[in-house]
């Protein structure tokens, strides 16, 4: 990789260039370059990002059909992370995720999916009509976190299902815990069987050496990462990557078209192509920080009487599992508070936020965008979390592993088209869900069209909501209701 060549930012210059020669313009968008933008708004952001938000112009390239500097700055990406086509995306890595299974699973075909999967892989087995095999990640019960996936649960649902077109796996999950890709790759290779990885969580893996191996480094055939989650792109920014020639990338381009809005903004666009240089250039030093902030946070964590803060090496002793050290889970089951109430207390007592909180953690994301102050305030925050905690322990909130994987009665595709009538949780024990159901974040669907929804999840359902968890899903008018199949 050519530092010199990955000093380019080719969609950004054009932009630059474009706004500085004062064109008249009389296309869209109607702001004409920030004219006519609320005056508060521009005050606020100032004037200048105005400029760069563009449509498609001959100068600055279309994402549909790339030729110039979009063409360019796609080749730039896929030569920092050592794919062979990069894709930019602007719905996020939702519309990634669609777009993996949609390009390489037809309707009837079986996928095996590990059941931690994103709410959004979900979303493109029902639009593929897709078959859905899972299979169980592994649950942690003194950490209180889903670890990942083991390599002998792989290679069995490989050896069960020889006939599955794909194999979807998250890695790293929410807490940063990676499965084995290298084994898992090696196996669904001598199988024939595609690997798509949701990496949406790892789009820095590949930038420093102590940090866990990335899927393409793996050797996955599609991954789709995040950029706006760990490194300098716009929320809403992602990148999805194509390795090898077992994906066709012509059809990847051309679902990418049907699924992507045909206005995507070039001011996200931008911040990919300037993220992908950043991390190409400097992305080690970045992180070289970033890993060493969260490290001596973690240190100072664990000294504080009641938290807890596992680290790479409780994560290895559990399996071939590894985990990314920027995330920091903060253990608050010692001293008397669910995750939720500590992300509370620390939210309005600290001026602390933090990424995600659940029964028994908090998650905390050192970034490159992180300064040691920064990582002061927390630890600060926490301190005065625990005075007045004497060291009490959390009663009730002995939740044991979400109560995943029902027996799937029908595709999640049928599922979701069906007429579906909505019935109280009680009264849905038995029926098949029709909707997607998810405690959110980490956005884990709980239940997925075509199962079978058991007591256990309704009663999880219940217990969640009254501990304060987020369910998406669930119509609430006036009580929670779940939407079942029908017809």
């Amino acid at each position: 990789m050519s530092l010199e060549r990955q000093s380019k930012t080719p969609l950004f210059d054009a932009l630059v260039s474009l706004a500085e020669s004062r064109k008249v313009s009389f296309h869209t968008p109607g702001h004409k370059s920030g004219k006519g933008i609320s005056t508060r708004f521009k005050k606020f952001v100032g004037p200048k990002i105005f400029s760069i938000d563009l449509t498609t112009l001959d100068e600055v390239d279309c994402l549909h059909k790339p030729v110039g500097v979009i063409k360019e700055a796609q080749e730039l990406a896929a030569e920092a992370y050592g794919a062979d086509r990069s894709f930019f995306l602007v719905n996020g890595s939702t519309v990634g995720n669609h777009a993996m299974v949609l390009a390489t699973c037809l309707p009837g075909e079986q996928v095996l999916v590990a059941r931690n999967a994103h709410k959004s892989i979900i979303a493109g087995l029902i639009l593929a009509d897709a078959r859905p095999v899972f299979f169980l990640p592994e649950w942690d019960q003194e950490l209180a976190i889903p670890l990942n996936v083991k390599t002998e649960t792989v290679k069995a649902a490989l050896e069960a299902h020889p006939r599955a077109k794909a194999l979807i796996l998250t890695s790293p999950n929410y807490y940063g815990v990676t499965a084995d890709l290298r084994s898992v790759s090696q196996a669904a290779r001598e199988r024939r069987i595609l690997l798509l990885v949701d990496e949406a969580h790892g789009p820095h893996l590949k930038f420093h050496p102590d940090l866990p191996t990335s899927a393409l480094e793996a050797g996955a055939d599609l991954c789709v990462q995040s950029t706006h989650k760990i490194v300098g792109g716009m929320t809403q920014s992602s990148m999805l990557h194509l390795k090898g020639d077992r994906v066709n990338a012509d059809r990847l381009q051309g679902i990418l078209q049907l699924m992507q809005t045909t206005s995507p903004s070039y001011v996200l666009m931008a911040s990919l192509d300037l993220a992908r240089m950043q991390m190409a250039t400097e992305g080690e030093k970045l992180l070289e920080k970033a890993i060493r902030l969260a490290e001596e946070a973690r240190f100072r964590i664990r000294r504080l009487d009641g938290l807890g803060c596992f680290g790479r090496e409780e994560i290895r002793a559990r399996g071939d599992f590894d985990l990314d050290v920027t995330k920091l889970t903060i253990s608050t089951r010692g001293v008397g508070l669910s995750g939720f109430q500590a992300s509370s207390f620390l939210n309005s007592e600290a001026d602390v936020q933090v990424e995600m909180a659940d029964l028994f953690n908090l998650l905390v994301i050192v970034s490159i965008g992180d300064r040691k102050d920064d990582l002061d305030r927390l630890l600060l925050g926490l301190e005065r979390m625990l005075q007045g905690q004497n060291g009490r322990t959390v009663r009730g909130l002995e939740v044991p592993f979400p109560p995943l994987g029902g027996l799937l009665h029908l595709s999640p595709r049928q599922a979701y088209l069906s007429p579906g009538r909505y019935l109280g949780l009680k009264e849905a024990v038995g029926q098949v869900s029709a909707d997607i159901v998810t405690i959110y974040p980490p956005g884990i669907p709980l239940l997925i069209p075509g199962e079978e929804i058991r007591p256990e999840v309704a009663e999880y359902l219940e217990e969640m909501q009254a501990k304060g968890a987020r369910v998406d899903g669930l119509a609430e008018d006036p009580t929670p209701r779940l939407r079942v199949a029908t017809g």
